[in-house]
């Protein structure tokens, strides 16, 4: 009976990293695909680029939920008498892990996802909630330093497992979440390999990004 709840919630742990904001937002509001247009790429990077701000931002946050949504599905196994305590923190990076590849490759659209950032984030702060915070800080730093979203990307994604390897403070009882927070920028940067080759050939388009009011 347990394996047949784990089973269950892991499909749904999927089903729901597949929900493609971004796909669904441009046609229902705007007519379009937004897998077609800008960088191809069907994330709220792409969706900032073609839509603007508000449904930039809409999809972001839905993508961050729906990475906490998968994430926290562990909670039920403890609930239901599935698993242990003790092993929460393993099906809660399973089931994360499950909803980015949800997002990569989603069955509503043939397979065809985003690079899953910032579904990845919503499953850090299930996770890690402080550790996720600064990582954000870092993103935003690099971000409005270089202008390079895919930069902030990869180096937020690499500070979360740094973080809890060097910061005592930070560091986790169980280590395999800094071996999996590894695991996971590598992840991410497979995901962002076009943009690398981009930013070494010095072509990566930087967001345009405007502080201060307008007068």
């Amino acid at each position: 009976m347990e394996i047949v709840v784990i089973v269950a919630f892991a499909i749904v742990a999927y089903l729901v990293g597949s929900i493609c904001s971004a796909v669904w937002i441009g046609k229902a509001y705007y007519g379009i695909d937004i897998r077609q247009h800008g960088s191809g790429n069907s994330g709220a990077t792409n969706t900032f680029r073609v839509l603007g701000k508000k449904p930039g931002t809409i999809v972001m946050l839905l993508d961050i939920f729906k990475g906490w949504t998968a994430t926290s599905l562990a909670g039920f196994l403890v609930i239901f008498n599935a698993i242990e305590p003790d092993n929460l923190i393993f099906y809660q990076l399973a089931y994360g892990a499950i909803g980015v590849l949800g997002h990569i490759f989603p069955v509503y659209e043939r397979f065809k996802g985003g690079k899953g950032v910032a579904t990845l984030l919503g499953m850090m702060l299930a996770i890690e909630p402080v550790v996720a915070l600064v990582c954000i800080a870092i993103f935003v730093v690099v971000l409005f330093t270089s202008k390079y979203v895919s930069l902030g990307s990869m180096i937020a994604a690499l500070a979360f497992p740094m973080l809890l390897l060097l910061v005592p403070r930070f560091r986790p009882e169980n280590p395999i979440l800094i071996i999996f927070g590894f695991i996971l920028f590598a992840v991410v940067v497979l995901t962002h390999r076009k943009n690398i080759n981009r930013l070494i050939a010095g072509e990566e388009s930087k967001a345009n990004i405007k502080l201060g009011r307008k007068r």
